[in-house]
């Protein structure tokens, strides 16, 4: 039976600079408050070939996804791709990957925001981030995409104070910023996995694609343009920071932006950059919160998820069922996991999503050099996966055979009615 609602089609309403902004708003979001720490503790002075490693998976990555989106401009993203262009396993594969990934995402990224604001009741600030937020992606996808414009400028903003009082400082020393990988090869591929995610907002322009304005012309602009914009800003972070603090320090720091700006000798922009970590974190949920949901909505026509999820607000054309039903699940999760255990499986699933993503561009065009890019982007998204920690690899492998099986049951379930 179709559900209420479930064959409605979303609002084109987001333009190319409101595209933009919402990739920005996935992509200069907690982790660069974050991830540089971790990274240099794999890498050491590799921090930076790390980085380019990411950007360069990223970009093969943003490519392969910016013209399956003109070719399939539906909500969903590569949960579309891979079941227009592989077959509906590898489709639902991707949309479970996605999915069980993000949710987990969107639980650490509301838990960063409550160790930020009142890290005694982290839990109850991040279940109240996520309800507020859901709210406010109930309204309409222009409310979020405003929201988002707001946050974004406000990190920015703060990201460019960090960069010129270190790099202004007499802490400052070039000679820290050796490119020698002293944390060998696979040091730097563990960096460049966990720098990865840092760049994997561009997908949410991609899974939004039903509600952007010409989108055939529209997505394949914004998605290069704000994987560009991250990465130049990525890398002013990343050569401030290790200037002021070296490779070692850095490893060691618990917040590194903070520790950068207190070593260089302003500590008075400690509790600026705390904050600006906080709404870089909202920022990140509130696209997450887009993303899962618009996927979740994909899977749900496809009768993947309850088709129930489906069903599109006749005044709001958002997802409204999808949006609560993800809203509700990640409030549980905020409530009652760590940021580690949240992060584990999430970094394995969405290197997985994105293989998808670049198996599918392969058979776009078979011309050899259409096909580099998309060849370039699955083996780095594989080699990546295999690179993170060995706990991280085993549980995201083990949800995405929980997943397989699901698929399996399902499947046999309708073969023997």
């Amino acid at each position: 039976m179709t559900q209420p609602g479930s064959s409605a089609q979303l609002r084109r309403t987001l333009r190319l600079g409101d595209a933009v902004v919402i990739g920005l708003g996935s992509m200069i979001g907690a982790g660069v408050f974050a991830a540089l720490a971790p990274a240099a503790a794999a890498a050491g002075s590799g921090l930076l070939l790390g980085l380019a490693l990411a950007a360069l998976v990223a970009y093969c990555n943003a490519m392969s996804s910016a013209r399956l989106a003109a070719r399939y401009p539906a909500s969903g993203g590569t949960y579309v791709y891979g079941r227009e262009r592989l077959g509906a396993f590898w489709g639902y594969l991707a949309g479970w990957s996605f999915v069980v990934g993000k949710t987990a995402s969107c639980a650490a990224m509301a838990l960063t925001v409550g160790a930020y604001v009142w890290p005694e009741q982290a839990h109850a600030v991040a279940v109240a981030a996520v309800v507020a937020l859901t709210a406010v992606n109930y309204g309409g996808i222009q409310k979020s995409a405003w929201l988002t414009r707001v946050i974004v400028a406000v990190v920015l903003a703060v990201l460019a104070s960090v960069v010129v009082v270190c790099l202004g400082s007499g802490a400052s020393d070039a000679g820290r910023l050796d490119v020698g990988a002293s944390g060998g090869v696979g040091g730097m591929l563990q960096a460049a996995g966990l720098l990865f995610f840092a760049f994997a907002g561009y997908a949410r322009i991609a899974t939004l694609g039903e509600e952007v304005r010409d989108p055939a012309r529209t997505i394949p602009r914004a998605i290069p343009l704000a994987l560009g914009i991250t990465l130049a800003v990525y890398v002013c972070v990343a050569v401030a920071v290790l200037s002021v603090l070296g490779a070692g320090a850095l490893g060691r720091a618990a917040a590194p932006l903070a520790d950068a700006v207190r070593a260089a000798g302003v500590p008075g922009l400690v509790p600026v950059v705390r904050a600006g970590a906080a709404v870089a974190a909202l920022g990140s949920l509130l696209a997450l919160i887009l993303g899962v949901s618009r996927t979740t909505l994909a899977m749900a026509r496809d009768r993947h998820l309850p088709g129930a999820l489906a069903a599109v607000h006749p005044r709001f054309q958002v997802p409204h069922r999808a949006e609560l039903a993800v809203g509700a699940v990640v409030a549980v999760l905020a409530a009652t996991v760590d940021v580690r255990g949240a992060i584990g499986f999430s970094s394995f699933g969405v290197l997985a999503y994105y293989a998808v993503a670049n198996a599918s561009a392969w058979t776009l065009d078979p011309a050899p050099t259409a096909r580099l890019l998309p060849a370039v982007g699955l083996v780095g998204c594989v080699v990546l996966a295999f690179a993170l920690p060995v706990t991280s690899v085993v549980v995201g492998a083990g949800v995405l055979v929980v997943g397989v099986l699901a698929y399996g049951v399902r499947r046999w379930a309708g073969s023997g009615r």
